[in-house]
């Protein structure tokens, strides 16, 4: 059997998740960030999905997502209506899931070539 390494043709890959921390690339962050294929933003000031308002959600929005994945941390939670709203008023798509689930979908969504940004809640 061939094994070959494949290379994405972007420039952030997920390689895990979970509550406390997540793997980009070869880098261990800490603290909550925002992921776009080729594109990454942290120190994203959110400590708790159940808490956010539609103004965390502006940051991923202004990549012009079509989809946005919410990674809850180690359990899944979901955002309050109102921030909910903020994406689906737009079309855009909003999926809230595990660290560890969002990472997976995003590497899957990500190689298809869609406009998938993440934002990933780390901590509390």
């Amino acid at each position: 059997m061939l094994l070959h390494l494949e290379q994405p043709d972007f420039e952030y890959f997920m390689r895990g998740a979970d509550g406390a921390s997540a793997k980009i690339n070869d880098r261990v962050l800490r603290h909550s960030f925002i992921l776009a294929p080729n594109r990454l933003i942290e120190d994203w000031p959110v400590g708790d999905v159940r808490a956010m308002t539609p103004a965390d959600l502006e940051p991923l929005l202004a990549l012009e997502p079509e989809l946005v994945l919410l990674g809850s941390g180690a359990t899944q939670a979901f955002p309050p209506a109102a921030a909910m709203g903020a994406c689906l008023s737009r079309g855009i798509g909003l999926e809230t899931m595990t660290n560890a689930a969002a990472a997976r979908t995003f590497n899957v969504l990500a190689s298809e070539g869609r406009r998938v940004v993440a934002g990933f809640v780390l901590g509390g």
